[in-house]
């Protein structure tokens, strides 16, 4: 008998939008407060946006892709 699969719907896609928002908007405030402490100079904190911002944004994104039902593995992929 086959799995049952359903598609996420769109509270699952507002949950990811919501997710990703956060997790961008948390590092960012991370930094800023870095910066206003005195703990990052402002060269560190755009070098440290530069290369943090992109890998917070995949490494969140792979995590809510598969909390909310987005991954797919090699038994759904149709060959044509």
């Amino acid at each position: 008998m086959s799995a049952i699969r359903r598609s996420p719907g769109p509270t699952a896609a507002e949950a990811f939008t919501f997710g990703i928002a956060t997790t961008l908007t948390g590092v960012l405030a991370v930094v800023v407060a870095l910066v206003w402490l005195d703990m990052l100079t402002l060269a560190g904190a755009f070098a440290s946006l530069l290369v943090g911002l992109p890998l917070a944004a995949l490494f969140a994104a792979c995590l809510l892709s598969v909390w909310l039902g987005y991954n797919k593995d090699a038994t759904d992929v149709a060959l044509s």
